[in-house]
């Protein structure tokens, strides 16, 4: 953007915006709730990312904020064009990724017996927020794909996603040495 460029268009001060395409759609469109929430998720990822000193976590929670924005992209673009083709994509390899990460992070860490309780660290609990809003943007793809077409693989990959800040939490309070929070239920 050039620096005379204003940030602002006013297009959408009538409560509507654009798709990549140029069909308007209410801004309470489940497409926009849907990117919207990813949009959040990315924030937080971001902000976890500044609170980590371990290298490797910080390069892989990058390489998943780049996901993030390719699978806004999909989710931003006007599903009656073809021009999701055009778009960066996401991969098969992308959701292997994540597996081969968890499977790492999971070596050495105990069995789990019971429900954990999010908390014992900042950067511990910062990552089951990103577990739950990335389940929030999940539900809303999945509810979006009723309705209108989606790539699966952003369903996919957001269900693995969810999976992989559950296991980060669970890494970095082990390597923390705090003690997982066990739910035990009133009874």
């Amino acid at each position: 953007m050039s620096a005379g460029r204003k940030i602002y268009t006013k297009t959408g001060d009538r409560g509507e915006t654009s798709l990549l395409g140029g069909s308007r759609v209410p801004k309470h469109h489940d497409r926009i709730e849907a990117y919207g929430t990813l949009d959040e998720l990315n924030s937080f990822i971001g902000y976890l990312r500044d609170q980590l000193e371990d290298d490797h976590f910080r390069i892989v929670l990058k390489e998943i904020q780049d996901r993030i924005f390719t699978a806004e992209s999909l989710l931003a673009a006007d599903p009656g064009l073809e021009l999701s083709k055009q778009l960066p994509q996401l991969m098969e390899s992308d959701i292997r990724y994540l597996e081969t990460e968890m499977d790492s992070m999971s070596e050495g860490l105990p069995e789990l017996k019971s429900f954990i309780l999010p908390g014992g660290a900042g950067v511990v609990s910062l990552s089951h927020i990103c577990r739950t809003v990335c389940r929030r943007a999940e539900r809303q793809v999945n509810r979006l794909a009723m309705e209108e077409e989606v790539d699966n693989l952003v369903r996919v990959y957001l269900n693995r996603l969810s999976d992989y800040f559950f296991i980060l939490a669970r890494k970095l309070s082990s390597d923390l040495g705090i003690e997982e929070p066990v739910w035990k239920p009133r009874l």
